[in-house]
């Protein structure tokens, strides 16, 4: 008998977390996370949700990639005029949830969102390869092109045009940094009584832990 969607089901049984083992400062304990999640060698481990809204309340969400994270926030990169750069610039509220499945963790991050300094941007840009530097100006995201084809001469124009000359950083692409107003660490439990410890950030910068029911 074939299985259905309602039979796929998965007991986690890995590890545990308990409030005195983890740090109460929740980027160190992102940072020892995320540290296990690379060396586990598991697939883009910097892989997150971002969810983003609009104005009059449109939920949206997508995979990207984080960049950077300090005790500032979490970094990613995109073209300021995609759905989501516009998305993220008129109303600068963001989701950010890691999935690492052979770890069993998942972390939830929710906060406020603000554009890095250009600086910060053209020191990353500068780091990319050539040609993710160039698809930088080829592309413009989100919008509809009548093909591939299209998308791909782009590219090869601007190889051209900047043969052997260093590709500056387009004037629309850049980094935003979600400034978490809470991270949830979420370690799966057998019988789906899974560990949940919130962090929440306190008027005085300090923040608090609390367990979550599952």
């Amino acid at each position: 008998m074939d299985r259905t969607i309602a039979d796929l089901r998965k007991d986690y049984t890995l590890q545990d977390l308990h409030e005195d083992g983890v740090d109460p400062n929740p980027f160190i304990q992102f940072q020892t996370w995320f540290t296990q999640a690379t060396t586990a060698q598991l697939p883009e481990p910097n892989a997150m949700s971002l969810a983003t809204c609009t104005p009059d309340g449109k939920p949206s969400a997508r995979m990207v990639l984080l960049k950077d994270f300090d005790q500032r926030g979490f970094v990613l990169f995109t073209n300021y005029n995609s759905h989501k750069g516009q998305e993220l610039t008129i109303n600068p509220h963001a989701a950010l949830v890691f999935w690492w499945a052979e770890l069993e963790r998942q972390v939830r991050i929710v906060g406020t969102v603000e554009k890095i300094a250009p600086e910060e941007s053209d020191k990353y840009f500068n780091m990319r390869p050539p040609n993710n530097r160039l698809g930088a100006w080829a592309s413009n995201q989100s919008q509809v092109i009548a093909s591939r084809e299209v998308l791909e001469q782009q590219l090869q124009q601007l190889q051209r045009e900047y043969e052997n000359q260093e590709v500056p950083r387009p004037p629309h692409w850049g980094g935003f940094r979600v400034i978490p107003k809470e991270i949830e660490f979420w370690q799966g439990r057998p019988s789906r009584l899974h560990d949940r410890l919130l962090y929440t950030k306190l008027d005085h910068g300090s923040w608090k832990i609390e367990r979550l029911s599952p």
